[in-house]
């Protein structure tokens, strides 16, 4: 019988507790469901273990449960129209914008700052349909985790139509050092070796591999590399 009572509790928690909290999130508006910035994403986690709580432990009592809810709902609320009209507050609730890739250039610090790696820009990338970074304008990592990217004007895409031309495939390269580490296994699938590496790394001004960050080959050969320190004195600021 208790068991049976303590089923119907949890059910009936159920049924009251999700509507209140559909409510709030609905409150708090889409930013908060859509692209979740580190503050927001906090209250969604507060409000997940508030709720949580409630309907796992009948000896928490409910009410104080959904004055939690609507209080975090209020909160929120209050905080993002104090963001909007206090540029301080903004920045302390929330991550600038980070330049990532500056003329097809990676920059490392900026990436090792935000703690992602050369896979979490490379995927990133690769979601945006972006499978060569010497396409790549600018790049960069919103407040809210995401990649926006700006392509550079000669690599926009262009309909068949506007230039009379056949479509040609977009680019396609592949890794070949990454942080200093030769992939020696894509040198051999080009029939490759150090020596051309290393050669070709000359020409470039480069004399150490270990100055590389990450560099990139295509399928015709050609060698795209970022340093390590990357220098670049055109960055724009980028603010919210």
């Amino acid at each position: 019988m208790e068991i049976l009572k303590e089923i119907g509790t949890t059910i009936g928690r159920i049924a009251t507790i999700i509507p209140l909290l559909l409510f709030v999130t609905l409150f708090m508006g889409k930013r908060a469901i859509g692209e979740l910035p580190i503050f927001d994403f906090l209250i969604i986690l507060t409000l997940g273990a508030v709720v949580g709580a409630d309907i796992a432990d009948p000896n928490i009592q409910h009410l104080p449960t959904a004055v939690a809810i609507i209080s975090l709902g209020v909160f929120q609320r209050v905080v993002s129209k104090w963001k909007i009209f206090n540029r301080k507050v903004g920045k302390l609730v929330t991550f600038e914008p980070t330049v990532v890739i500056h003329n097809g250039k990676l920059l490392d610090k900026n990436i090792k700052n935000i703690r992602y790696s050369i896979d979490n820009i490379l995927q990133m990338l690769r979601e945006k349909s972006v499978f060569d970074m010497d396409e790549v304008e600018i790049a960069i990592i919103e407040s809210n985790g995401s990649l926006s990217v700006l392509k550079k004007p000669r690599k926009n895409p262009v309909t068949i139509e506007d230039m009379n031309i056949p479509n040609k495939p977009s680019s396609l390269t592949f890794p070949i050092i990454v942080e200093g580490t030769v992939y020696q296994t894509i040198l051999e699938k080009f029939n490759l070796n150090e020596k051309w590496l290393e050669q070709q790394l000359s020409t470039l001004g480069i004399h150490n591999k270990d100055d590389v960050f990450f560099a990139t080959i295509t399928r015709n050969q050609d060698l795209h590399v970022s340093l390590k320190n990357e220098k670049t004195y055109d960055i724009p600021s980028i603010r919210h």
